[in-house]
């Protein structure tokens, strides 16, 4: 086991392990026990019955948070002549092609949102080895791959806190709902906006129980586990 300083131990000693909390309650109790001096993520651990081994349980997809997420989203786009400008019009941080490839091929990845127009992914298919570990592959199933008129619509939705979710290895899914500095009724309406996206993206291989417990947590401090049917039951504003 870890060793814990006695703040995180502090906040681990309010928080009833035993317990399963109403999805209120447990926002109100990670707001309240975060000890960190910055303004923490809140975060969402969602334990599933699926085998990543299968192709036809992979979970991949978005959802687009009422409330953001509390921070600046840097967008990259790789776009190449009127998709281009329409990227740089609607207030993308970094667009281009090859000379962008070229950087993130060196190790450049100083951005945290890449989109691509439907047309370059033939080029930028080549990054995947770098991007596709730190999740920043453009995907056409969690619409981060589009038509080039359509980039302004996905710049926006990627600034106003657009999420992607994943299943990783161990059937698990992690996805952050926003900072500890929001209003609990605020990080409320993101964790409903997120769940639901997560339970409409059941796969077809699915077998069993497909969410098995949910849990949250903010970036330093202790899991709180989450009474299921009432969290499953949250329905998005």
């Amino acid at each position: 086991m870890p060793n814990h300083g006695k703040k995180y131990l502090a906040a681990r000693a309010q928080v009833d392990e035993n317990k399963a909390y109403e999805p209120e309650a447990a926002i109100e109790l990670a707001r309240q026990v975060h000890f960190a001096d910055f303004d923490e993520t809140v975060e969402v651990h969602l334990r599933t019955g699926l085998d990543p081994r299968h192709a036809d349980q992979q979970v991949r997809g978005t959802a687009l948070l009422p409330n953001g997420l509390g921070k600046t989203i840097r967008v990259l786009v790789f776009a190449e002549g009127e998709a281009a400008q329409l990227a740089r019009q609607a207030g993308a941080d970094h667009v281009g092609s090859d000379e962008l490839i070229n950087q993130i091929t060196g190790g450049w990845t100083d951005f945290d949102v890449a989109l691509a127009q439907r047309e370059l992914m033939g080029k930028v298919g080549r990054l995947g080895r770098v991007l596709g570990p730190r999740g920043l592959m453009p995907n056409p199933r969690s619409g981060t791959v589009v038509d080039g008129q359509d980039l302004p619509r996905a710049i926006n939705e990627a600034r106003q806190g657009r999420v992607e979710f994943r299943l990783d290895r161990t059937a698990i899914i992690h996805a952050p709902i926003g900072k500890t500095s929001f209003e609990a009724n605020a990080l409320l309406e993101n964790l409903a906006t997120l769940v639901d996206a997560i339970q409409k993206a059941k796969p077809t291989g699915a077998k069993g129980q497909y969410i098995r417990t949910v849990n949250i947590a903010t970036s330093m401090g202790p899991g709180i586990r989450l009474d299921l049917n009432p969290t499953l039951s949250l329905t998005p504003a």
